[in-house]
């Protein structure tokens, strides 16, 4: 069985409980994870959508975390 690496935009809407409309304005503002887009279709590699929750961990709410 082979491991995915990479998530369509529907995937990672679904694991994040937002809606795929969230994520393309995301796109478009620079906010997000880091994207590829290939043959017009955009998708997330796993290890760029972990690095991205990663770096948004907190341990309270008061924790703004790294400018």
């Amino acid at each position: 069985m082979q491991t995915r690496t990479c998530l369509n935009q529907t995937e990672l809407a679904a694991r994040w409980s937002i809606s795929a409309r969230t994520l393309e304005r995301w796109r478009w503002t620079g906010e997000g994870p880091a994207f590829l887009k290939i043959g017009g279709r955009v998708v997330y590699r796993l290890e760029d959508v972990l690095a991205y929750e990663q770096a948004r961990q907190r341990r309270s709410t008061a924790d703004r975390g790294a400018a």
